[in-house]
């Protein structure tokens, strides 16, 4: 497989995402994307409060589950579900639902044409009463 080159600033950025591990984690739990780091990272450079912050809220969550002490209310779990709801609706594309819709809708059309065709056949034939004579498709007429 071939390597493309990377940005300079992507190759810096990937550095600065292994020494701060905790990073890693912000993305996999879904509180952030790539994007988004990459962007705070390029706009606020490395020394910003906020990779401090990640670090901390962490360990902070790490010694909490280790006393055994879970603090958790239920509007701290209203904030992460509605946090969680908001962070899919910001990562959606518009125009990509729209796609999704429009497929799901053709599919629909498609199945219902294919019963109507079953249904309007099974209703056209009375059960149970074989038909008067075979229906010829050449109609000839003598003059």
């Amino acid at each position: 497989m071939v390597q493309k080159k990377l940005h300079p600033s992507v190759v810096k950025f990937k550095e600065f995402v292994k020494n701060n591990p905790n990073i890693i984690q912000e993305v996999r739990k879904g509180k952030a994307t790539w994007q988004e780091l990459y962007e705070d990272w390029y706009l606020l450079g490395e020394e910003d409060a906020r990779w401090e912050q990640i670090g901390k809220e962490e360990n902070k969550k790490n010694e909490l589950t280790e006393d055994g002490e879970e603090q958790e209310t239920t509007t701290e779990k209203k904030g992460d579900l509605l946090s969680n709801i908001m962070g899919m609706v910001n990562n959606m594309d518009p125009n990509q639902i729209q796609n999704h819709i429009n497929n799901l809708s053709q599919a629909i059309g498609a199945i219902q044409g294919v019963l109507s065709q079953f249904q309007g056949s099974n209703g056209a034939k009375p059960s149970g009463k074989p038909q008067d004579g075979p229906i010829n498709p050449f109609s000839f007429r003598k003059d």
